[in-house]
């Protein structure tokens, strides 16, 4: 075919969709298939290649179960995720991007990863959900605010995290049960405060193929240390972040690129003593402490 037929052929595919049809769905579509059909071109794609390309997808999902999500991984590992994050984020907070009069800009999202688990349990301020979990225990504390820093009482926090050895609880079957997570409401002042453990960095799953695909690419599947963060309160756009250690490596390559640099948190440890929230501790501890701020949802 030369490239004037082969255009006529992306042509003759576009001509295929219903007019009627959803007009956002027509707008993707058509960028689908004008860019997919652009690279085939520009990369001369052939037979085996594309066969190869199908048999990877057809992997991906078959690797797919109700605790992995191997799609989510590929869209993560490839930059996908984190580009949709931040054009949400920058769709849903442009007011308070563009007021004059605030005083903080919206805390940065990222992604929120595979293994997010609704339902996780409702526990007071304060509370430890490390207990008996391996790691080193840490003590997080903050405030939630709105862009004009006034404070977001009963703000939900939604925490979740891998423990001191990079496994998180979804990995370790159904018998394990929840741990490391938990919902907290802020106080009056808009406080939030718990025990945790800190942070360690871990591989995503490579035993798969997008592991393969790590591989051939010459990349390593490592996340650095962090700890998931959902917070939401009425009238105000939702937030999904992370909280990363300060000293973690691999802060400089984050597999699922999803690092920014407001979000990394130092972690100050502490002899054994009195914490901050007066509970003696028989061993060493950290704190980290990190002030969210939520943009105002739109009318």
């Amino acid at each position: 075919m030369t490239q004037h037929q082969t255009a006529d052929l992306t042509q003759a595919v576009l001509d295929r969709i219903d007019p009627n049809a959803d007009p956002r769905f027509t707008q993707i579509l058509t960028a689908v298939v004008q860019h997919a059909h652009a690279l085939i071109r520009e990369v001369d794609l052939k037979p085996d290649e594309w066969m190869s390309a199908i048999q990877f997808l057809t992997r991906v999902g078959q690797t797919c179960d109700d605790k992995r999500q191997e799609f989510i991984l590929l869209s993560d590992t490839l930059g996908i995720s984190m580009l949709v994050v931040a054009l949400e984020q920058a769709r849903r907070s442009a007011a308070a991007l563009a007021d004059a009069t605030a005083t903080q800009k919206p805390t940065e999202a990222t992604v929120q990863g595979p293994f997010y688990w609704e339902g996780s349990p409702v526990l007071p301020l304060g509370s430890d959900i490390g207990e008996g979990m391996p790691g080193e225990p840490a003590y997080y504390s903050g405030r939630v605010t709105d862009t004009h820093g006034r404070a977001l009482a009963n703000c939900c926090v939604d925490v979740w995290s891998g423990d001191g050895e990079g496994v998180y609880d979804m990995q370790l079957g159904d018998e394990a049960g929840m741990r490391l997570r938990a919902r907290f409401y802020t106080d009056e002042q808009g406080g939030y405060r718990f025990w945790s453990i800190k942070p360690t960095y871990y591989p995503v799953p490579a035993d798969g193929p997008v592991g393969d695909m790590l591989r051939a690419m010459g990349r390593h599947p490592n996340r650095p240390g962090h700890v998931h963060m959902m917070v939401y309160a009425k009238g105000h756009v939702p937030l999904t972040t992370h909280l990363f250690a300060a000293d973690s490596p691999y802060l400089d390559s984050d597999a699922v690129f999803g690092v920014r640099d407001s979000l990394i948190v130092p972690y100050d440890k502490h002899a054994p003593g009195t914490a901050p929230d007066g509970r003696v501790m028989k061993q060493a501890y950290h704190t980290a402490h990190y002030d969210f701020a939520l943009a105002p949802a739109a009318a």
